[in-house]
């Protein structure tokens, strides 16, 4: 029996069958069986699918902030262009590989032609706090005379676009995941050698 509280074994269900089916496609019952519990028994923890919808949200954004960071969370500052690949490594890593994240990015790509807010999340997650996080983290580089003088908002672009768009073809063929992430570090590897600054 999973021990975790209720509450959290029905966002957890949720999150899995959203994933799979789509929020269209998932009552509240099967939310409720595939936690464990009674369908009335639901409603002790939320009004209904979507105040569940807006505590997953929720629950995602602070996880992938403390994991992954954001443009107001962006975590160390790398002090070299080596250390940068590093972690830029191993939030690759976390995106590709992470159970949570692999199912919040399956329900938005499947959500995000359904409904206008998921759309707008998407775009949020993929875009937007990527490049926001990428951006102060170039800037913070650039005054430290670690990456060369450029501006930190298009360099983010350029950076995140070539990443996301293998993690993309990642989640369709996950055979080529190998292959995907050769290209994504010898294309790390020629940005710090553009970019990198006289330190």
């Amino acid at each position: 029996m999973d021990k975790k509280p209720t509450k959290d074994r029905i966002l957890d269900s949720a999150l899995s069958l959203f994933s799979e089916k789509g929020y269209d496609g998932v009552g509240v019952d099967l939310i409720a069986e595939n936690a464990g519990i009674k369908g009335p028994s639901l409603y002790k923890h939320f009004k209904g699918k979507e105040e569940i919808l807006d505590a997953l949200i929720e629950k995602a954004e602070s996880y992938y902030e403390a994991n992954f960071g954001s443009a107001n969370s962006p975590g160390k500052i790398p002090s070299s262009m080596d250390e940068l690949i590093t972690m830029s490594l191993k939030r690759i890593e976390f995106t590709l590989h992470d159970p949570m994240i692999i199912k919040v990015r399956r329900m938005l790509t499947m959500e995000q032609f359904r409904s206008n807010r998921i759309a707008h999340l998407t775009t949020k997650y993929n875009i937007d706090s990527v490049q926001g996080l990428y951006r102060r983290i170039f800037a913070a580089m650039m005054d430290s005379g670690i990456m060369k003088k450029a501006n930190p908002a298009l360099l983010s672009m350029s950076f995140a676009a070539p990443v996301s768009l293998l993690i993309q073809m990642c989640d369709r063929e996950p055979e080529r995941e190998a292959e995907a992430m050769e290209q994504i570090e010898e294309f790390l590897r020629y940005f710090a050698k553009e970019y990198g600054g006289d330190i």
